[in-house]
């Protein structure tokens, strides 16, 4: 699948994008607004995590767990937004920037109360005149519930992670 075509607005860029696909999957739905966090990446080697919740009763979680070197602190963000009906929802996490000068070791991208339908990982996000650029498919893997780096085969750049999932369903 093809990644999302991206607009240059400063901040909502990828949520935006996200947003496009679930509305390409289900057209008759309004979306929230996004919601937009700030956090620090933090080098050093060190494991960090970072999560959010979003919906009704915080019914859909992201978070993003990294470890990353070299340089000091950048400051990332995380936005969230879902349907109407409140059965997709988004996440993306990006440098606003464009291109993360750190090194990540690992990544990954997990959500709690859906299932991935669409996900994609970028080294460099889209930045004033140029474009993302996606990582190649076998330097990441994606899962039901999570967006990972594939060991030997990720090459420590990472600039954006796009999100899109589906209410997980509940047995009654």
């Amino acid at each position: 699948m093809a990644a999302p075509s991206e607009k240059r607005d400063g901040g909502s860029a990828g949520w935006w994008a996200a947003l496009l696909f679930v509305v390409a999957l289900r057209p008759a739905e309004a979306v929230s607004e996004p919601m937009t966090v700030a956090f620090d990446v933090r080098p050093g080697g060190v494991v960090h995590s970072f999560s959010q919740n979003v919906g009704p009763g915080d019914k859909f979680t992201c978070m993003f767990t990294y470890a990353s070197q070299g340089g000091t602190n950048e400051q990332w963000q995380m936005s969230l937004g879902t349907s109407e009906d409140h059965q997709h929802f988004t996440c993306t996490i990006w440098r606003p920037q464009g291109k993360s000068y750190l090194y990540f070791t690992q990544f990954q991208a997990e959500v709690r109360g859906a299932e991935i339908e669409y996900a994609m990982a970028y080294s460099k996000a889209a930045f004033e005149r140029e474009s993302d650029v996606p990582l190649k498919t076998e330097e990441f893997e994606v899962t039901k519930t999570a967006v990972s780096h594939r060991p030997g085969a990720f090459k420590a750049e990472l600039s954006k992670l796009v999100i899109v999932a589906k209410a997980a369903h509940s047995e009654l």
